[in-house]
């Protein structure tokens, strides 16, 4: 009998170190610094990003990304708003993609009279490229005024990105 319950407690020891092992291959935690995704994710708020998100499902324009800079190895968490081959430009506070005005109902100014929060911009103006090249993606905070994003670093190589963040929960 004691012979059954080593092998039963070593069998549930294995399972779970190897639930904890595929856990942290699949998905990474991180605490959101700062206050450029808010009001979407308050500083503190830990979020759980999903690795192999990116091996079987495409980015979308409005995901939200934890990626890092090779430059810097700084961690940012944000939304992409461009995605390969778009031409993005921001006029009067409204996002256009390929001269197509897109709603951004993630954003708390747009239901609010407070003043402009994104300025106007052309993809040319800040990469000097018209369209987004393949492999990169244009990306902003939520909260524009309080932002370091693509408009301060440059675009983003899909090689960078960590992961997708999981639905705010």
């Amino acid at each position: 009998m004691k012979k059954k319950r080593k092998i039963a407690f070593t069998t549930l020891i294995i399972i779970c170190l190897s639930a904890i092992f595929i856990k942290n291959l699949i998905f990474v935690e991180y605490k959101v610094e700062g206050v450029s995704m808010q009001p979407t994710y308050e500083e503190g708020k830990l979020l759980s990003v999903n690795r192999l998100s990116l091996f079987f499902h495409s980015l979308k324009r409005f995901d939200v990304i934890l990626f890092q800079l090779p430059e810097s190895n700084e961690t940012y968490v944000k939304r992409i708003i461009g995605l390969p081959g778009d031409e993005i430009h921001y006029k009067d506070d409204m996002l256009y993609v390929n001269g197509e005005a897109m709603e951004e109902p993630f954003l708390s100014h747009k239901s609010s009279n407070l003043s402009k929060s994104t300025g106007n911009f052309t993809l040319e103006e800040v990469i000097d490229k018209t369209r987004i090249p393949e492999g990169y993606f244009f990306v902003i905070g939520d909260n524009r005024l309080q932002s370091r994003d693509s408009r301060h670093f440059g675009l983003v190589h899909i090689d960078n990105i960590i992961g997708k963040v999981g639905d705010k929960k």
